[in-house]
């Protein structure tokens, strides 16, 4: 069998045993650039500079005797210039944060920068500052109705004669006891499926509530967890509920008390200010408009529902006071209801004589008698004390 190089012409053979070309890979989009040195007198860098590399011993020689050129100057990097320093801000003149123009103030006293308060004082006149403000052209806004308060105050205060300065049972309760209703964004989910958590969260703790929500399996139970978080600042800063630690209203109770609730369910407090859940109720809210694409170019019209959540909250003093109600009201039915022998009330008219009323009577009952009898009416009637 012949060979391949037999085959092959002499130009193809050397073709093959030529070494392959290097491969040089391809510029990036994106790319940084190299810094290089220029001179001042070159900025282009194309001739060639002089390198610090050792001179050759002729171009010492010419030196020497004709007098060397003269030293180029060491070249400059170019870069670019700094950034400014950064400034902080400060209650001052040239703070960041002064106005740069002067607007008035909300409120007539506070911190002003003084550039931006100077600037008020020049440009505000003194009849238009905040103390200095009318009465009577501020009334219409603050007293729109000046003859229906007049009579709306004459009313609160015949009424507070007529009552001698009583209060009724529920003013009462709004001065000593403490709640507060919050009412939660819309929650994109409906009544059905957040029904259930307000119904598990109704009675407790607002803390184990919380907890409850965090461990639950559902997905609204996280809008649900932080509406109670912020329910429960709203209570605390608003309303000043559960700082029973704080004022010593907690160290009230000298033992905890253990109550009944309506459910029969009982519960130990420790603390008489400390928060629960007293109502949880669902609110429904709009439908929005989304779509469900579908084969063929149809499309359904989904009307996905929004509901919130409104919870009131109340102090573990409030849950006491209701449980004494209840055992005070089932104590007084009880009551009611013992058997007695005979009625508890004082016995009038004993005497042993006959009143006039009763000899009349016993006159009367006696003449029925005879009427019927084979006795003689006479007997009767002329002994009316004899016995019948």
């Amino acid at each position: 069998m012949a060979t391949r190089g037999a085959l092959l012409p002499s130009r193809h053979l050397a073709w093959a045993t030529r070494p392959a070309p290097s491969v040089v890979s391809r510029r990036t989009i994106t790319y940084s650039r190299s810094l290089r040195a220029q001179d001042e007198g070159n900025p282009s860098g194309n001739d060639k500079q002089e390198s610090n590399s050792r001179p050759s011993a002729l171009s010492s020689i010419k030196n020497f005797f004709f007098g060397g050129g003269k030293k180029a100057e060491k070249p400059k990097v170019a870069r670019t210039p700094a950034a400014p320093p950064q400034r902080e801000g400060r209650l001052s003149s040239d703070s960041i944060f002064a106005e740069d123009e002067a607007t008035p103030k909300l409120s007539p006293s506070g911190r002003t920068p003084a550039r931006v308060q100077a600037a008020l004082e020049a440009e505000q006149p003194a009849a238009e500052r905040l103390e200095d403000r009318d009465r009577n052209r501020m009334s219409m806004v603050l007293d729109p109705r000046p003859k229906a308060r007049i009579r709306w105050e004459r009313k609160m205060v015949i009424r507070a004669i007529r009552k001698r300065g009583r209060l009724t049972k529920k003013e009462v309760l709004m001065r000593t006891e403490r709640e507060a209703l919050v009412k939660s964004h819309w929650f994109k989910t409906s009544v059905k499926k957040l029904g259930p958590l307000a119904r598990q969260i109704a009675g407790k703790n607002i803390d184990e509530a919380i907890l409850q929500m965090q461990f639950s399996k559902k997905k609204v139970a996280k809008d649900v967890m932080e509406h109670l978080k912020h329910a429960k600042n709203v209570a605390i800063v608003r309303h000043g509920m559960g700082l029973g630690h704080v004022t010593g209203e907690a160290k009230s109770l000298p033992k905890p008390i253990t109550v009944t609730l309506k459910s029969g369910e009982r519960k130990e407090i420790t603390d008489p200010t400390s928060i629960y859940i007293a109502q949880a109720w669902v609110n429904r809210g709009p439908y929005d408009v989304d779509y469900d694409y579908r084969a063929r170019g149809q499309i359904n019209i989904l009307r996905p529902p929004y509901t919130s959540l409104s919870v009131l909250l109340k102090e573990e003093k409030t849950r006491i006071r209701e449980w004494q109600e209840r055992e005070a009201k089932e104590q007084h039915k009880r009551k009611a209801q013992l058997w007695t022998q005979l009625p508890d009330r004082k016995i009038y008219g004993q005497n042993q004589y006959y009143s006039c009323n009763q000899v009349h009577m016993c006159t009367k009952y006696a003449h029925w008698l005879s009427s019927d009898s084979n006795s003689n009416p006479l007997a009767i009637r002329t002994n009316p004390y004899s016995s019948i």
